[in-house]
């Protein structure tokens, strides 16, 4: 299969990239810093290419799934986490713009040409957050990148229902508690009690490779024990995360704001 993943240089995208290649799989490391890319690459056994995407800027999007000809399984892994405020090239808060507006229109650029499945990396960060359709981008409500951050994640989950409802095959996966560079924004590095605990890059990559290939029904949620810990499993959404009227709002807001939207 070919396989595209965002955000493919470190962390958990680059070892689940690293695993789908090693499978034999092609796999497209799509990545903002290309240098860091073919780095990745060159530790990596199989059929390996890197590609820019910037998901902070839409024309990077664009430029991008321009140059994709097809591809099996969409991964969107890519994201930003407890960043300070801070806008993507187009205006968009950096945690919705690139968690999940840049991924919305990747998504809906490649649609007619994704064979097989989309992937959406999740967080059990959802669990504590809402959409606000009426102050997506944060201009009215005052900052907190860790709510940013939770809302960027339940409107990825929501995006997944949106996928489902238009017949595409999608799945949800969520790392758990993972060390990697994006978890180390907590500082968790410095606790190494709690780093022995946690998952490595590697542990991390399972539920996303896990759904790669499953046969679980469509939509499904694989995450680790109390969202956290272990190896991936079917877990229960909640229904704010599933829900059908705010998935349709969403989906119609993401369109509005990126001009991109799902091929009749």
């Amino acid at each position: 299969m070919r396989v595209i993943v965002t955000g493919a240089n470190s962390g958990v995208g680059k070892a689940t990239a690293a695993a789908l290649a090693a499978q034999g799989h092609h796999v497209v490391l799509a990545c903002r810093d290309v240098e860091k890319g073919k780095r990745a690459a060159e530790e990596m056994t199989g059929d390996v290419e890197v590609a820019r995407l910037d998901l902070a800027d839409l024309s990077s999007v664009r430029a991008f799934a321009e140059s994709i000809d097809r591809v099996d399984v969409l991964i969107n892994n890519a994201g930003v986490m407890g960043v300070p405020y801070s806008r993507t090239v187009d205006g968009f808060e950096s945690h919705i713009g690139v968690n999940h507006l840049g991924h919305f229109a990747l998504t809906c650029l490649l649609a007619d040409r994704i064979t097989d499945r989309v992937i959406s990396v999740a967080s059990a960060m959802y669990l504590f957050s809402r959409i606000h359709l009426d102050d997506l981008n944060w201009e009215r409500r005052r900052y907190s990148k860790w709510m940013a951050y939770g809302e960027s994640k339940l409107a990825n989950l929501l995006f997944v229902s949106g996928l489902v409802a238009r017949g595409m095959r999608a799945y949800a996966s969520d790392p758990g508690a993972t060390d990697t560079d994006i978890a180390r924004t907590l500082n968790l590095g410095r606790l190494q009690v709690l780093r022995r605990l946690i998952h490595t890059p590697a542990q991390g990559a399972r539920a996303s490779l896990q759904a790669v290939t499953t046969d679980l029904p469509n939509g499904s949620y694989l995450a680790p024990r109390f969202n956290q810990l272990g190896p991936p499993r079917v877990t229960k959404l909640r229904p704010k995360a599933v829900d059908p009227v705010m998935a349709r709002r969403l989906w119609e807001l993401s369109a509005q704001l990126t001009g991109c939207d799902w091929p009749d």
